[in-house]
């Protein structure tokens, strides 16, 4: 593994970390087509979970099975999978060294009813994480949430206990639950202050949604308005979310969401590129795909990211 000097660089940012975080974090980042660039394209499949399966895997039934998703991200050259317990215990023997894992640790379900207090289960343990040769262990916060207090102190035991064992951590940030409107999840003040919230917690790698450009909380509306922050574009507010976390010496990765348009898909990833985000995390838009087409996607998403992206494709599609 060539550790290059840009990620050298972003190394630098986590000084009060062990070497063994470290070599984690650096072990993302020195592997796949993005390898020593800085740059994390993820594949994430916790869907089932959140979802079900029939939502999740039923429009290519292909994903039932746990070693298609590890796989693709294999032979996409992505940096990173992540997973719940089970689906990475069907995977980390025969994939063992091949891509880094990251063990996602909470999860919630559609059967819980939750409106005001949505939460999630610590479904694995870092143990866990290390017995399957994890690289980092994944998990969700809902600030706003009238149970967001407990999940922050829940974090803050898993991520010291994480940290001990050498182990980094990412942290899913969705804003939901108590007073936050449905818009307001991902408003630009919310998802703004859930990526400093993860960041304040300690987290190595944060994942927010694509911010809006609603402003939810009125005071902070005040501030947008008085300071005159550019918030008109997807990329301004991308660059929005970096000033929020640490002034851009997180490394944050933005989610995908709901299945859409490839074209969709491929202004998402130029808009993170263009406001200096670190990547994607994107699951539902390429494994409900057929495979040839998500592999196709992946390609074009990475080399967006390389700076190769086909000109005359971007002509095509703007036809």
């Amino acid at each position: 593994m060539k550790v290059t000097q840009r990620v050298k660089k972003i190394l630098e940012n986590y000084e009060s970390e062990t070497p063994a975080v470290k070599a984690n974090i650096a072990r993302m980042l020195c592997t796949g087509r993005l390898a020593g660039t800085g740059k994390l394209v993820i594949l994430p499949v916790d869907q089932g979970f959140e979802h079900g399966p029939i939502r999740s895997f039923a429009p290519n039934p292909d994903g039932y099975d746990p070693v298609y998703h590890c796989q693709l991200a294999i032979d996409a050259g992505l940096n990173a999978y992540a997973s719940v317990l089970g689906m990475i215990e069907c995977v980390a023997d025969q994939f063992a060294g091949q891509i880094p894992f990251i063990l996602k640790v909470n999860s919630s379900n559609t059967l819980f009813r939750s409106k005001e207090a949505p939460d999630q289960a610590v479904t694995a343990s870092v143990d866990d994480a290390v017995r399957l040769g994890c690289a980092a262990i994944g998990y969700t916060i809902y600030p706003g949430s009238d149970q967001s207090l407990e999940m922050l102190e829940e974090l803050r035991e898993l991520t010291r206990e994480a940290k001990s064992k050498g182990i980094a951590t990412v942290v899913w940030s969705y804003p939901r639950g108590g007073n936050v409107s449905k818009t307001g999840e991902t408003a630009i003040d919310v998802d703004a202050y859930a990526a400093h919230m993860a960041a304040l917690m300690g987290a190595n790698i944060i994942k927010v949604k694509l911010p809006s450009a609603d402003l939810e909380q009125s005071e902070a509306k005040k501030v947008y308005e008085d300071q005159k922050i550019d918030i008109s574009t997807q990329a301004a507010r991308v660059r929005n979310i970096m000033q929020a976390a640490f002034n851009g010496k997180r490394l944050v990765v933005f989610s995908g969401g709901a299945k859409k348009g490839a074209d969709a898909v491929y202004d998402d990833a130029r808009d993170v590129v263009a406001g200096g985000g670190n990547g994607l995390i994107i699951g539902r838009n390429t494994f409900q795909r057929p495979r040839d087409e998500a592999l196709d996607m992946l390609d074009r998403i990475i080399n967006i990211f390389l700076g190769r992206e086909d000109k005359s494709a971007v002509a095509k599609a703007a036809e």
